[in-house]
């Protein structure tokens, strides 16, 4: 901590700033450019000239065209037709683009929470915990101003269909007031300094950028690059600072396209003309000297110097200036070798890194809707404005033409005959009444609603929710496409520059960032609606009610939601009453449904008892059976030959006992063989067969 008064410096440093800022600006130090670096300067620009045109060739007009109407600004070349005199823009885009706009950005911040780190993922023996690097993260995120800088990328995806955001690293000093005791014991009071590592998001306008049109995205293009205008005393310092090498800085004139607006006058001094390079460029331009420099087009020829430029290349970064001045080139100095900068696109275009905004979806609708409101407006100025006509030859010489109230007009004879009020008829409304239908398509081709789109849709539409469920999803799309396109990889990008460059307070840790977006406003006022309606069905008794109630809290904007969530968890928690209650219930259920196991284990052990009496009696049946047979055999023997009665009586039972077995052996085949019968649906015809006795 660094203690300074608040009184004046003690010395003047000005004459040594004098001298240093002429020592920076003597002719015989200022950097001169090697043959290398004429190549390397070559190399961007020509990549980068190709790549403008084909940018402007196919975008930029459309791009301004765009922009004058999100801004309301009115241009010659916007007239739908050679004699149309009204320059009105009707503010259904407009409307459009800040709808959805407001719609997304509060899916990212309306719930406070848009990114979260993957705990299954994150290794539990790193020195920072996880809660710890995501809220130190969230802290610099809102010193950097992310959500302005946000906020800002969002509407220029929304106007141009991409947003474009370069990450800017930079140190900064940071003062606090502070206090420290003395030996003395009086309290010093000065003022803290300490270095800090700013991470920020700059926002890119889609004029300004340019990149390689083989790649569909940011990682898959040879190189991307960022021309602007940027103050000439950002540059000396810069050059100062030891950022940039020492060249002369001269100030250049603009050029419109790549002003961020379109304005009447640009501003044209103390700015330069900044081209920030990042991407793919030969190895041998960066680490070669001159003298081992060779100039390979002569001998080698267009297709060997291709080879050589782009078979061997590296990550780098190359600033020029004002088309020439080559104010740093260096391999690319982030550990993770990526891009600073990242792109999304609002709608999604398969297969090209430039998306599509509202404005293009609007464009063709607004321009009917113009027409409509412009062919209108020019008839009122024929039908509203008062007119006369006039015989000239009998008006005073030098009479002013014109109609206004208390005007006197002077006539050479009967007015009524020389004077004639003259009009072109009636404007006709329909103008109007078509650009509103206009206008509900328009709504219908953005995705968009409002206050007074709703009852039109509402009368087209059988269905509210159906429709509103249809708008929700489109914003869910770009919704993913911006989490996971831009979002999340720079936080990726954001947590490994703090690593690199700030590791006192970030360790280098492998975290796995997730996206947290919530729900819109139109999404959040669909499912309160949908909340509230189980609710009112449920009714206030049912357990599910209390959930219900806290989603409802949760999903709200009150300031006070956690103070209402927290009461509601309390009211929910049952009394000690209400608990001994409960509890008791429960003990007398647990009783009544162990009584009425018991007795449904006696009726089982009764029945199983039972059974089992019965199939012992089954199985001792034939051994009575026999018994009586033998006793009754051995009854009334012929006197004096018993033996051969007995045996003569054994035979004949057991011929009887075979032919009561055949017989039911004959019923099961019956009865089997109707069986087969009635299920193959054929007539039966059952055969007695014969049995011969033995």
């Amino acid at each position: 901590m660094v203690f300074a008064k608040t009184t004046a410096p003690e010395f003047d440093n000005t004459a040594q700033v004098v001298e240093e800022e002429q020592a920076v600006s003597t002719p015989s130090e200022f950097y001169e450019l090697t043959e290398i670096d004429k190549e390397l300067i070559a190399f961007v620009i020509d990549h980068t000239n190709t790549w403008r045109d084909y940018r402007d060739q196919n975008f930029l007009q459309e791009w301004l065209r765009y922009e004058r109407i999100w801004r309301g600004k009115w241009e010659s070349s916007d007239k739908m037709r050679e004699s149309e005199r009204s320059k009105v823009i009707s503010p259904a885009t407009q409307q459009a683009v800040e709808t959805r706009h407001a719609e997304i950005m509060e899916a990212i911040f309306g719930q406070g929470e848009y990114f979260d780190i993957d705990a299954t993922t994150y290794d539990v023996n790193n020195p920072i915990p996880i809660e710890h690097l995501k809220n130190q993260l969230k802290e610099d995120f809102s010193q950097d101003k992310l959500r302005k800088s946000i906020d800002q990328i969002a509407l220029l995806g929304e106007v141009y269909g991409t947003g474009i955001g370069e990450i800017v690293i930079s140190e900064s000093k940071v003062f606090s007031p502070a206090e420290q005791p003395l030996p003395n014991g009086q309290v010093a009071y000065g003022v803290s300094e300490k270095t800090r590592v700013s991470v920020r998001l700059a926002p890119i306008n889609p004029k300004n950028f340019l990149f390689d049109p083989n790649g569909t995205d940011v990682d898959d293009c040879m190189g991307c690059a960022i021309e602007s205008y940027v103050s000439t005393h950002k540059i000396a310092q810069g050059v100062r600072s030891g950022k940039y090498l020492k060249v002369d800085i001269d100030s250049t004139s603009t050029d419109d396209k790549l002003e961020e607006i379109q304005e009447t006058k640009h501003f044209d001094k103390d700015k330069m003309l900044l081209l920030k390079y990042y991407g793919l460029v030969p190895k041998r331009l960066l680490t070669a000297s001159d003298e081992s420099f060779v100039d390979l087009s002569d001998d080698i020829g267009v297709e060997g110097d291709e080879i050589e430029d782009y078979g061997d290349m590296v990550e780098a970064i190359v600033i020029i200036g004002n088309g020439g001045l080559l104010l740093k080139k260096q391999e690319s100095p982030y550990m993770m070798k990526d891009r600073p900068v990242v792109t999304y696109q609002a709608d999604t275009v398969p297969n090209r890194l430039l998306g599509r905004g509202t404005v293009e979806k609007a464009l063709n609708m607004q321009s009917a809707i113009d027409g409509s409101m412009r062919s209108h407006m020019d008839s009122l100025a024929l039908t509203g404005a008062p007119m006369i006509a006039i015989d000239a030859t009998r008006l005073p010489r030098g009479m002013k033409y014109e109609v206004r109230p208390g005007k006197q007009l002077l006539t050479n004879g009967n007015p009524n005959e020389i004077l004639m009020p003259f009009t072109f008829g009636a404007t006709d409304g329909m103008a109007m009444n078509t650009s509103k239908e206009f206008e509900r398509m328009l709504l219908m081709a953005t995705g968009t609603i409002d206050s007074n789109g709703t009852v039109s849709q509402v009368a087209r539409d059988t269905n509210m929710d159906m429709a509103t469920a249809t708008m929700i999803k489109k914003y869910k799309r770009t919704l993913v496409n911006f989490q996971e396109d831009f979002l999340i990889p720079f936080i990726y990008k954001a947590a490994w520059r703090y690593m690199q460059f700030d590791p006192q307070r970030y360790p280098s840790v492998n975290a796995t960032f997730i996206p947290k977006g919530t729900l819109g406003i139109i999404a959040r006022e669909y499912e309160q609606k949908q909340s509230a309606f189980l609710i009112q069905t449920l009714g206030a008794q049912s357990p599910l009610t209390p959930i219900l109630m806290k989603g409802v809290l949760q999903n709200s904007s009150n300031p006070r939601k956690e103070e209402m969530i927290k009461q509601l968890d309390e009211v929910s928690k049952p009394t000690p009453e209400q608990q001994q209650a409960i509890q008791m219930e429960q003990q007398i259920k647990m009783a009544t449904a162990t009584k009425e196991l018991e007795t449904m284990d006696a009726d089982i052990q009764k029945t199983n008892a039972e059974t089992m009496m019965i199939v012992a009696e089954t199985q001792a049946v034939p051994d009575i059976a026999k018994a009586k047979l033998v006793a009754a055999l051995s009854n009334n023997l012929q006197t004096g030959d018993e033996e051969k009665d007995f045996e003569k009586r054994i035979k004949m039972a057991d011929l009887m006992m075979k032919e009561k077995a055949i017989d039911a052996n004959i019923a099961v085949a019956e009865m089997q063989f109707v069986a087969d019968m009635e299920k193959n649906n054929k007539p039966t015809e059952i055969k007695q067969p014969s049995v011969e006795n033995d």
